[in-house]
């Protein structure tokens, strides 16, 4: 937009008419804040604010607009350490993936033949099954102990899953897939700055 004032391309958007907001609300104390309305549509500019993560999923499942405005223009600039963390699971995932690429390619010795690289890829995403309880986590309080068992419960399926498609040792599977796991662990680790 040519004629955009300064800055304005930072401002957060109306989820209801897309049109650009200079604020969302207004905090008066903490818990207490005004939801601000938009000056095109006169609507609530952004009432997801105000709502649990469920029902922001929900919608987003039922693909309204609003909602993917909401995450897409509102949060992610409210937040902008969300950025930060999802770049950091990017990466760790990057790291894990190439490692476990790298590791298939030289401990395992697998010809490099795309197809079955395709197949390893595959069936480490398959076996990553038990990733999907972690949503479970923002719907119910578990302890954080419950992210080591999924963690070493993908790290035993992506071993039996690298073993059927490879037809290699349990043994080798494990160091294979243990070192992918660790390399993204200590990436994670160090992205985060923990000790």
């Amino acid at each position: 937009m040519g004629d955009a004032k300064e800055g304005e391309e930072e401002w957060p958007r109306c989820v209801g008419c897309g049109r650009r907001v200079k604020t969302l609300y207004m905090q008066y104390s903490p818990g207490n804040i005004r939801l601000m309305k938009c000056d095109t549509c006169k609507a609530v500019a952004d009432p997801y604010i105000e709502c649990e993560f469920m029902i922001i999923l929900i919608d987003l499942i039922l693909h309204k607009t609003r909602a993917y405005r909401h995450l897409l223009f509102n949060k992610l600039r409210i937040y902008s350490s969300l950025d930060k963390v999802l770049g950091d699971a990017l990466l760790g995932n990057i790291v894990f993936m190439t490692m476990l690429f790298l590791e298939v390619q030289f401990i395992l010795k697998l010809s490099f033949d795309i197809r079955r690289y395709r197949e390893v890829l595959l069936a480490v995403i398959i076996s990553s099954y038990f990733k999907l309880f972690l949503m479970a986590m923002m719907v119910w309080e578990f302890p954080s102990s419950v992210i080591f068992f999924v963690e070493i419960s993908v790290l035993s399926s992506n071993t039996v899953a690298l073993r059927v498609v490879t037809e290699f040792s349990k043994a080798h599977c494990f160091g294979v897939c243990f070192g992918a796991h660790a390399a993204r662990y200590l990436t994670e680790r160090w992205l985060l700055g923990a000790p």
